[in-house]
């Protein structure tokens, strides 16, 4: 099987010096409170096409011979990858061909369009496209972009391995969002050869977590079910060139649940002031959700937020379940007497805590109510996990039977 070398990543570093961003590095006061140390992040989100996605794309396709540039290439993705390769190509004058999933969200489908390929709808599932993509390569000849299990592929992800070493020297720690592992063997292969001391420790989400088994078993192992809000690193089977290198040059690969994943966007969006999709905010998440002991964190330390592409309907919902995760949010159903004064009676012992009403539902239908009591759902805004537990403390004092639903 073919290794990444160390010319091969510098070769993909000239190449894409010119064409891609230079992504900035933003301290994060908030995590390194946390962290006991600088805590920096690495904004892949603001990459053209708002994910690191176009640099190994570009560098696959760009050293492609040129008689197989005529047959065009294709890809198969539900978003990022996507995107990375519609771009990739249209800069270097190649057609492609892109098969998505018939659930991929709006914005990622129309950005794809945009950025030059032929979108094709199929399946349920990137598995169900990618099958749809291999049967268009061999009925055309076109090149198909695996999303990770390419040298080139991790090749040009390395490339943000090589500018953070840049910005930021004596680097100790850096955490990598994870799914098919293009991404973290890039860079741990990179910061190998150039800054041994460095650990690197990849991060999934619990939900879709291939890599833990894979790695104890020697080889890729597919997870048997994923299920994650962040779809940018659900990939059921690690790459067999991700992970030679992943096994040889990675310190850990940790995992965070859905609702660290949820608080680490909520972190970045009310604290950084950056957009980013769950999946790029896993890095985050871990060094929320583990202490630096647990992490074995050497300072200072770089996240690396991988990609900000997220439909703004679901940023929303993801929203009202971060706050809810962080004690910010707090619904609650209460069983209160039908009579005159009671419901205002009710929300004078809320008011009495500051908490902020956000929604009231009054309800006479349940069956388990007796002819002369209503069900109240409340919706709160608290400001945080100590003022939730005094709301309810409050309720409880006050002689509300009181159920939490969040």
């Amino acid at each position: 099987m073919e290794s990444v070398e160390m010319d091969r990543i510098e070769a993909a570093m000239r190449l894409l010096a010119p064409v891609v961003r230079r992504t900035p590095l933003v301290a994060s006061r908030v995590l390194s409170e946390r962290a006991n140390t600088e805590v920096w992040l690495k904004c892949e989100n603001l990459q053209r096409t708002g994910s690191f996605k176009p640099r190994g794309a570009y560098t696959r396709i760009a050293n492609l011979p040129q008689e197989s540039r005529a047959y065009g290439v294709v890809a198969a993705s539900a978003g990022n990858h996507a995107q990375g390769v519609a771009w990739a190509a249209t800069e270097l004058g190649i057609e492609s061909t892109v098969f998505m999933p018939v659930g991929a969200s709006l914005p990622k489908l129309v950005a794809t369009k945009a950025y030059g390929a032929q979108v094709h709808q199929v399946g349920e599932t990137v598995d169900e496209a990618l099958d749809a993509a291999l049967d268009f390569a061999d009925r055309t000849g076109a090149t198909l972009i695996h999303p990770f299990d390419h040298p080139d592929i991790v090749a040009g992800q390395a490339s943000v391995a090589l500018e953070l070493l840049e910005q930021l020297p004596g680097l100790g720690t850096v955490l990598v969002p994870t799914g098919g592992g293009g991404l973290l063997a890039g860079i741990a292969v990179a910061l190998r050869h150039l800054a041994p001391e460095v650990r690197v420790i990849g991060v999934q989400a619990a939900e879709a977590a291939a890599w833990p088994e894979s790695l104890a078993a020697g080889r890729p192992i597919r997870v048997g079910r994923m299920s994650t809000m962040a779809d940018g690193i659900a990939v059921g089977l690690p790459g067999t060139v991700p992970f030679t290198e992943v096994a040889q040059h990675v310190s850990a690969i940790v995992t965070v649940d859905e609702e660290a994943l949820s608080q680490a966007l909520l972190l970045c969006l009310e604290r950084a002031k950056l957009i980013v999709e769950p999946a790029g905010a896993a890095a985050v998440a871990a060094l929320m959700s583990a202490t630096p002991e647990e992490l074995g964190l050497r300072g200072p330390v770089c996240a690396i937020l991988s990609g900000g592409n997220i439909d703004p309907l679901l940023l929303t919902r993801l929203i009202g379940h971060g706050l809810s995760a962080a004690g910010r949010y707090l619904a609650v159903r209460v069983t209160i007497s039908d009579r005159p004064g009671a419901l205002g009676a009710l929300l004078a012992v809320i008011g009495k805590t500051a908490a902020s009403v956000v929604d009231v539902v009054h309800s006479r239908t349940g069956t388990w109510l007796a002819i002369d009591e209503v069900e109240v759902g409340l919706t709160l805004e608290t400001k945080g996990s100590a003022h939730r537990d005094e709301v309810l403390t409050a309720l409880g004092s006050a002689g509300y039977p009181v159920r939490v639903t969040d």
